[in-house]
């Protein structure tokens, strides 16, 4: 029996927003190594290595948006972006503390940032699960 039309239509959004999401991982890992600088300038200034850290973000952002599309590792991808989000907050929190490092960007843009990991966070849970089977597919 066909999954009723709502199923099918949040199926459907979950899809797009899943590679929408997996897109902009990708992309922004991938910038991470080629112009890390924008990048190593937000890490705050106590934490080591701001260029390994830079680099080991990017890595992880790409491995976390192609795991998105690889169903067996959907479930874990998304939980390893959200350790991602956390991860990654406190260079937004300086961004935000320290608007010289947004390099124009207007400074209620970067205050913006910080809600939006939370966003970011609810996005990649949503997209990383599956809906649970229909009792009627069940059978």
């Amino acid at each position: 029996m066909a999954p009723a039309p709502s199923t099918d239509v949040t199926s459907a959004r979950r899809r797009r927003l899943r590679a929408i999401l997996a897109a902009i991982m990708v992309a922004i890992g991938v910038l991470h190594f080629a112009l890390p600088a924008p990048f190593v300038s937000i890490v705050p200034a106590s934490f080591p290595a701001p260029s390994v850290l830079v680099m080991v973000s990017g890595f992880f952002e790409i491995l976390g948006g192609v795991g998105l599309l690889v169903p067996r590792a959907r479930r874990a991808a998304s939980y390893g972006l959200v350790l991602l989000y956390l991860a990654v907050f406190p260079a937004n929190i300086n961004m935000a503390m320290h608007p010289a490092l947004g390099r124009g960007i207007p400074d209620w843009a970067l205050y913006a940032r910080l809600p939006l990991q939370f966003v970011l966070i609810a996005w990649a849970l949503w997209v990383g699960r599956e809906p649970a089977p229909s009792a009627a597919r069940q059978r």
